[in-house]
């Protein structure tokens, strides 16, 4: 007789899988991840036909819940610094709340494992958000000469930095998200 399948142990073996990559990486063994989960190996293979595809879950799972975070109250019409600053501010409080979904996602980034098709539906759960490059660069706000793959990895890079000394002092967490703010406008904007 078939097992049902559960939407909590589903999201159980993700969240799982997402410390394990975040503490080991993408060759987190299967074993690791059942433990966290508190589910018996077999288990995951009732969820994810194999583990690839549940890196390839994890990874867009992980991107649903940065445009989650990102989406709630996206100012569309506002001045492209405000957008900016917007989805700047959302990244922080979505890292800073999921330190182990952030980690994985950095490492699902970077990993061959991840589909070429994964990662087009991975951008494209953004929307309005993933235009806002391309409507910089229009408007003459961001620098013309920067692939933007470079200037995200530029916000990316000095968001990570941010997020450790957010961490490290709390009580100055909002001069280092300012700070970071404007280094990151520094380097993208146009001058």
């Amino acid at each position: 007789m078939a097992r049902l399948k559960s939407e909590e142990k589903r999201n159980a073996i993700l969240a799982a899988a997402a410390q394990a990559v975040a503490e080991r990486g993408v060759g987190a063994p299967t074993s690791l991840i059942a433990k966290l989960a508190g589910v018996a190996e077999g288990s995951i293979f009732t969820y994810f036909a194999d583990k690839d595809l549940l890196l390839n879950e994890l990874y867009l799972s992980a991107k649903s819940s940065l445009r989650e975070a990102m989406v709630d109250g996206y100012p569309s019409r506002a001045p492209i610094i405000e957008r900016f600053e917007h989805v700047w501010n959302r990244y922080l409080d979505w890292g800073m709340e999921q330190p182990a979904l952030r980690a994985a996602m950095a490492q699902l980034m970077v990993s061959e494992r991840i589909t070429p098709a994964t990662r087009v539906e991975g951008e494209r759960v953004f929307g309005d958000i993933a235009g806002l490059f391309d409507d910089g660069i229009a408007a003459g706000v961001l620098s013309q000469g920067q692939p933007i793959g470079f200037m995200a990895g530029i916000i990316t890079a000095i968001a990570e930095t941010t997020m450790q000394f957010m961490a490290k002092n709390a009580a100055e967490a909002g001069v280092y998200r300012r700070a970071g703010f404007e280094a990151i406008w520094r380097a993208i904007g146009s001058a």
